[in-house]
């Protein structure tokens, strides 16, 4: 079954075949026919007997890497909230260290290049999971930081600005992946992140921002 359209390796080669290709081109540079050419299934139609459409190609290449991000960020948020103490470096590593694990994990790179390519479109995409669902990550991540965050720099949508900040950094981080050690390069994206949640806004920025309607 390795090599028919229902295969469970023709599904795993698809995927591997299109995480790589669209790290290296962008999402929407390659085509279908490419990704199945390159996973080397023999029929045409595989891709779409296990993914329908590229969107479902696209869900499943980030489902390899999105449970393991998840579960690292749940065990710092649990961390944190034992603490009991405001600390926004702590969430700030609570937000970088799940991410920049993957530097060193097979297809991690090319996952978070993917990710990078979806938060700097014109209309940036991030799982719908983090704005709704209270057992996702960044739902939780989100909500722990609201209370630390001043109103202007919550209208400004700081904390969306620090995490396509943080995977910027890490996609072009991960271009010459793999590194002997990545500690420096994520303690000081940590540091980064800090700062950018912390930095209050200019009286100009504050004013200006309250001059835009609600």
């Amino acid at each position: 079954m390795a090599d028919t359209a229902g295969g469970t390796g023709t599904r795993e080669r698809l995927i591997t075949a299109a995480a790589e290709l669209f790290a290296a081109q962008g999402i929407d540079a390659v085509s279908l026919r490419e990704i199945v050419r390159a996973s080397g299934a023999r029929n045409a139609t595989a891709l779409q007997y296990h993914f329908g459409d590229r969107d479902g190609l696209l869900r499943a290449v980030l489902a390899r890497h999105t449970p393991d991000v998840e579960a690292r960020r749940h065990i710092l948020l649990d961390a944190y909230e034992a603490q009991g103490e405001p600390d926004v470096r702590a969430l700030a590593g609570a937000l970088v260290r799940p991410l920049a694990a993957k530097l060193a994990d097979d297809g991690g790179p090319s996952y978070l290049r993917l990710l990078a390519d979806l938060a700097n479109r014109p209309r940036p995409w991030i799982d719908p999971a983090a704005m709704g669902d209270p057992a996702n990550s960044l739902y939780r991540w989100r909500t722990l930081l609201t209370p630390l965050l001043d109103p202007t720099s919550l209208r400004l949508h700081r904390r969306f600005v620090t995490y396509r900040f943080t995977i910027t950094e890490l996609a072009r981080r991960a271009q010459t992946a793999p590194h002997t050690d990545d500690r420096l390069f994520t303690s000081h994206t940590v540091d980064l992140v800090a700062a950018l949640l912390l930095a209050r806004p200019s009286a100009e920025t504050a004013r200006l921002t309250a001059e835009r309607p609600a």
